[in-house]
């Protein structure tokens, strides 16, 4: 296994230490939900700077006290110790992290999507790391398994469904280069909502924000469901939505979404994730790092795809860089 330790990828010190894990029923696979730059894929150097923002975005943006990872694996197979052996990771969701260790592949929603065969080798070695050392019983599922997402994505659930094989070839990878520590996030934007809006069946709607946390930088006019910034930079974006009235099974998609600067025109979508319901008052979340440019607007958007109304009771979104 080629793993690389914490402090050779450059991690910060965690908020607190993580509850002790004696055992587990075995691993569940992850992707970042998010998109990945395909360049990673041919430049090593950008995988632990990669591994580096996740941690920023679960420790700043999700208020976490850690990566919430057990192991993270990237495309060219080397295995970044995350929370590591024995730790409760909190990646898996409420309620489900004691039950599996959290293996996440370096792959996405969107650019970066089909894992290598090097990444599988290292998902592999990541599981038999934990078997060996760390308690793990011998299942192997995705965080999908349990949870209402689409993670790992289409392409690492279906490797998970076939027993999660070794492909057949034998990738010998790069040596990882010393990468200096990101710094911490700096966070821009908090806002939220008052009152309940009305999503209806196969509606689109793009949240009001009328609460403004923080908005230092005056990104945000209040009442409006765009924000629009002023720097073109990399951020991350978090953005959560308490809704009722989800049906059983339904499937409702919560995506970040690219507008003119002024109006309602839509250019494209960055990231989403489908939200799948269970007929009871949920908490849905997505996040992912986004470049924003300074010449577009911003939104969150409710997609319903089921044919029953949906009615957000609650929503919250962070922006960070």
């Amino acid at each position: 296994m080629k793993l690389v330790t914490r402090k050779q990828w450059g991690a910060r010190s965690p908020r607190s230490t993580a509850s002790y894990l004696a055992s587990t029923k075995g691993v569940k696979v992850h992707y970042t939900g998010s998109r990945v730059d395909p360049r990673t894929a041919t430049d090593h150097t950008r995988c632990p700077a990669l591994v580096r923002q996740i941690q920023n975005g679960h420790m700043d943006g999700n208020g976490w006290n850690d990566i919430g990872y057990s192991f993270c694996v990237c495309p060219h197979g080397y295995v970044y110790e995350g929370r590591g052996l024995n730790r409760l990771p909190s990646a898996n969701g409420p309620g489900l992290n004691t039950g599996h260790y959290a293996v996440l592949g370096l792959v996405g929603s969107e650019g970066l999507v089909t894992p290598s065969d090097a990444m599988l080798h290292g998902i592999r070695d990541a599981i038999e790391h934990v078997r060996a050392k760390g308690g793990a019983g011998k299942e192997i599922k995705g965080h999908r398994d349990g949870y209402s997402t689409s993670c790992p994505g289409e392409r690492l659930y279906k490797w998970v469904k076939a027993g999660a094989p070794r492909p057949q070839s034998k990738p010998t990878p790069p040596t990882p280069a010393p990468q200096p520590a990101a710094e911490p996030l700096k966070l821009v934007l908090d806002l939220g909502t008052s009152g309940t809006v009305t999503v209806a069946p196969g509606a689109r709607l793009s949240v009001p924000w009328t609460v403004e946390h923080a908005d230092a930088s005056g990104l945000h006019a209040a009442g409006s469901a765009s924000w629009l910034p002023k720097t073109p930079d990399w951020h991350l974006v978090t953005f959560s939505a308490v809704v009722t009235g989800h049906e059983k099974g339904g499937r409702l998609k919560l995506v970040i979404g690219e507008y003119e600067r002024t109006g309602n025109v839509r250019r494209k979508d960055h990231f989403g994730e489908d939200k799948i319901g269970h007929g009871t008052k949920v908490e849905h979340t997505v996040s992912g790092l986004v470049w924003l440019a300074a010449d577009h607007a911003y939104r969150a958007d409710l997609i319903n795809h089921t044919a029953e109304s949906i009615t957000l009771t609650s929503a919250h979104l962070q922006i960070a860089r």
